[in-house]
């Protein structure tokens, strides 16, 4: 029971701190990963909590589709580089 909590815990911190990544990163695809990087972790935390239904969803469209498409996004727009 307590194993149980102390992962939760560890989950939430590491969700809060891909977040803070994801916000705080100066390079747009560091910043997609950092942001997949936490949803895995909050699907994660939805399978801890006994929704296995809920974490595939989270997993799959979370994790997987909207990290596609914003590399799809990024991939097709030009970086404009300080000259």
């Amino acid at each position: 029971m307590i194993a149980q909590e102390i992962v939760q815990v560890i989950t939430l911190v590491l969700i809060l701190v891909g977040a803070a990544l994801a916000v705080s990163f100066k390079d747009l695809l560091a910043s997609i990963l950092a942001l997949a990087g936490a949803s895995l972790l909050v699907s994660l935390e939805f399978y801890i909590l006994q929704a296995p239904d809920v974490a595939i969803a989270e997993a799959a469209i979370g994790a997987a589709l909207t990290t596609a498409i914003y590399v799809i996004a990024l991939r097709r727009t030009r970086r404009k580089e300080k000259e």
